[in-house]
């Protein structure tokens, strides 16, 4: 088994590889706001006001600060992807600190394998079902994000009436069950 300082190492040359290959390919001269998954979810729903902000205008937020934002749909879903997966990586390389700790019980080491099995499942669920509903429709880009009880699906794509999105919920629940399920859709730019 590799050492945890190793693997610490891999991950983060992984990550300064992928940054380095998404700064050189991005295009020059265009500033960007990476927004927090609670402001993607609200940018979404339409919460903040009428109708989502159009790319490059000013959008206001209950503090009154002001955040322009130029992302593009695109580099939205890779910047929560990414967030997403740093974040379960954090919790992977805990719950392996505890199966590697003489510290804990036999029952919190099983608990803890238990768990990063449930989190790996997750991982493969979302990433099938992401080339599964965006094959289903040609969809530009698809974000599926499962988060406690409720699964989060977020399709690129300009309009979503009600069939297709029956259709989503209905190869969602096949794959996770019957669950909270929300549906959202993000204009392509």
């Amino acid at each position: 088994m590799l050492k945890k300082q190793t693997v610490w190492l891999m991950t983060m040359l992984s990550l300064l590889i992928v940054l380095s290959v998404y700064y050189m390919t991005a295009p020059e001269g265009e500033e960007m706001a990476f927004l927090n998954e609670e402001d993607l979810t609200e940018q979404e729903s339409g919460e903040e006001g009428d109708a989502p902000e159009e790319e490059g205008t000013e959008e206001g937020n209950s503090e009154g600060d002001t955040v322009i934002s130029q992302m593009s749909s695109d580099e939205l879903f890779t910047s929560v992807r990414m967030e997403l997966q740093t974040k379960r990586d954090q919790q992977e390389e805990q719950l392996s600190e505890i199966v590697a700790s003489s510290d804990f019980t036999a029952e919190e080491k099983n608990e803890a394998m238990e768990e990063m099995q449930v989190l790996r499942e997750t991982r493969s669920k979302e990433s099938i079902l992401e080339n599964t509903i965006q094959a289903s429709n040609q969809y530009e880009d698809v974000l599926v994000r499962a988060e406690e009880d409720t699964i989060h699906v977020t399709v690129q794509v300009d309009e979503l009436n009600e069939q297709e999105t029956n259709h989503i919920i209905q190869m969602v629940a096949d794959e996770f069950g019957h669950t909270n399920i929300e549906v959202q859709f993000q204009p392509v730019s």
